[in-house]
């Protein structure tokens, strides 16, 4: 009996719940980050106040992006962008909106050291509800001694140790996020917008793989006369009773690098 897989069928639409809520399972962290935000105060986090220029995104649903996709180890403002498309916990945090990298970008900045305080306030939530972690951010203080995180009553010093933790948690959640800034500046690595549409992206990629074909045939007929020489010149030393030294030459091959690349910027360049 043959193989059977499932069928795959991209073509036909899918229909989705049509409420974003029932994407995202009721157990599910961003449900206690959104949660959590919604008791924080923001009344001293900047927003343009003048109302002028295009509408922004709620301080809110902001902070609550930067947490979540910080928690769960996202940290460049185009990957949380790109995560607003894509993810679906995100897409339902912000309402089927897509915070664009520079907004997101821009709030982070220009409320650092509120946002870093909000950050903490979360979570110090999840630490008094028990939580053991907030995504991959660990709250119930596993980093300081073990034996003092068994105790059911904190006391005020140890109180302490722990929101120098958390903080400590965040510093390093906002610098990881700031080098992530700065590497994706460098890159900025976006599909060509001849790229987007199905049709041109699959015709562009046969064009590549013919290229990259035609390249190793070439590689392979320039080495062939290499290879030749160097095969006579062993027979030659067979037929006179020496042994050859070194390894057999290996015929050149007319299949492609598995690494070859194609430009698409600069079709003629070689990679």
């Amino acid at each position: 009996m043959p193989a059977r897989f499932v069928d795959l069928d991209r073509q036909t639409p899918m229909f989705l719940p049509y409420d974003l809520r029932e994407w995202v399972p009721a157990g599910h962290i961003v449900h206690f980050i959104l949660d959590a935000v919604e008791q924080l105060p923001i009344a001293h986090f900047r927003v343009n106040e003048r109302g002028s220029g295009s509408e922004q995104y709620p301080p809110r649903m902001m902070l609550a992006l930067l947490i979540y996709c910080y928690a769960t180890g996202r940290f460049g403002s185009r990957t949380i962008e790109a995560a607003s498309y894509s993810d679906v916990a995100v897409r339902y945090l912000c309402a089927n909106h897509h915070p664009d990298h520079d907004s997101i970008c821009t709030f982070r900045t220009a409320n650092k050291q509120a946002f870093e305080a909000a950050f903490v306030s979360v979570l110090q939530l999840a630490q008094h509800l028990r939580l053991s972690k907030v995504g991959t951010v660990s709250v119930d203080g596993t980093k300081l001694q073990a034996n003092a995180s068994k105790h059911a009553a904190v006391s005020y010093a140890r109180a302490g140790e722990m929101i120098a933790q958390l903080e400590l948690e965040v510093q390093e959640l906002v610098g990881r996020a700031r080098q992530a800034e700065n590497q994706e500046t460098k890159e900025a690595l976006d599909i060509p917008a001849e790229l987007t549409r199905r049709e041109d992206r699959k015709a562009a990629l046969q064009q590549a793989r013919r290229v990259i074909e035609a390249r190793a045939k070439e590689m392979a007929a320039a080495q062939q006369a290499d290879y030749q020489a160097k095969q006579a010149k062993r027979q030659a030393q067979r037929e006179a009773g020496k042994k050859p030294r070194g390894p057999e030459p290996t015929p050149p091959s007319a299949t492609p690098d598995p690494k070859a690349q194609y430009n698409f910027t600069d079709p003629q360049a070689a990679s």
